[in-house]
């Protein structure tokens, strides 16, 4: 099994929510966090002032998939969320060596 971390846009949640969706994916967990990389923020002008915003606002996707959706739900990401410029995210691939379901104590790749 193999979780994946997305962190995308704002503005792309909805696209790659639909991505996913089209592929068989309906579980994922998403968060509101802010961050940034190498664009570093942006100035905006607020009542006459100038200040910078260092922590843009993005989504993170986590999901734990069985090892044969891994690639198909990369593409399906980069393909939604993908602007060609900075800033569009990140994804992550980490190895997980169990999942348990808490209701019924089912494991492995049935828990998912």
């Amino acid at each position: 099994m193999t979780k994946i971390e997305a962190i995308i846009q704002t503005s792309k949640f909805e696209t790659v929510k639909n991505a996913l969706h089209d592929i068989g994916i309906d579980g994922m967990t998403v968060l509101e966090v802010r961050g940034h990389g190498r664009q570093k923020g942006h100035t905006e002008v607020y009542r006459g002032r100038e200040y910078t915003v260092d922590l843009i606002p993005k989504i993170k996707i986590e999901m734990v998939l069985a090892d044969d959706m891994v690639e198909k739900v990369e593409r399906a990401i980069v393909n939604a969320a993908q602007t060609g410029k900075i800033g569009d995210g990140k994804i992550f691939r980490s190895r997980i060596d169990e999942v348990i379901r808490i209701r019924n104590d089912e494991r492995g790749d049935n828990a998912l």
